[in-house]
């Protein structure tokens, strides 16, 4: 994005802030006492130049991430990734289902270099790695059951893309009793105009959105 598309958009949002807060959006949701932080989607298709899927401004995304993965284990905080693949990603059998209609999944096969998290954010053997079919990382997983299971009540919000998985797993985590926190400069889309937009809609619907330096001094506030 351009400076000045940046700064046309900030002028923008500005206006719209206004109007929501007049109607009494906006509200803040705060951070919870039990996080857990939740990686959407950084796996090479989307992280690395040559895929329908790269995403912009990894060189911002990936180091942040760094650190806020480096203060979650700080704080022996329950550590989640998601990627997208499909056992059968083409063909009338795949379980892909009527997404394969719309997105390029056949790059999407299941235990591919593409569908493998990138390996500069690589889990550790303690940290679960998910992989999701659809859009939310919620549908049809196992991830709100597992956060239950930690007794978490907020959900720290990384990865791409902001219009689409990461937007519908904010959605989904409020909507099953988690509070949202996204990271402003951990998010990422391959449109110019996406991010800013989504995380303007982000916070002031569905949850809170945070730079990374706020984010990381409430988490080592709390370090154990």
């Amino acid at each position: 994005m351009t400076d000045d598309m940046r700064d046309a958009l900030n002028r923008i949002f500005a206006a719209d802030s206004a109007l929501y807060r007049e109607r009494g959006f906006q509200r803040r949701i705060g951070f919870g006492k039990r996080p857990a932080l939740i990686n959407i989607d950084l796996a090479n298709a989307w992280t690395r130049p040559g895929y329908p899927f790269t995403c912009d401004d990894m060189d911002v995304i990936i180091p942040g991430v760094q650190q806020l993965l480096a203060a979650a284990r700080a704080r022996g905080m329950p550590i989640v990734y998601t990627t997208t693949a499909y056992r059968v990603p083409s063909g009338p059998n795949s379980d892909a289902g009527l997404w394969g209609g719309k997105i390029p999944v056949e790059m999407l096969q299941e235990g591919s270099d593409a569908a493998a998290i990138d390996d500069r954010i690589a889990p550790r053997p303690n940290e679960h790695v998910i992989v999701k079919k659809r859009a939310s990382a919620f549908h049809g997983t196992m991830l709100a059951g597992f956060l239950r299971a930690h007794q978490v009540d907020s959900v720290i919000v990384t990865g791409v893309t902001c219009s689409a998985c990461v937007r519908n797993s904010v959605e989904d985590a409020i909507a099953e009793g988690f509070r949202p926190i996204v990271v402003r400069e951990c998010v990422g889309d391959r449109i110019a105009g996406a991010v800013a937009w989504n995380l303007f809609d982000i916070d002031a619907k569905f949850g809170d959105v945070e730079p990374l330096e706020r984010v990381l001094a409430e988490l080592r506030k709390n370090a154990a």
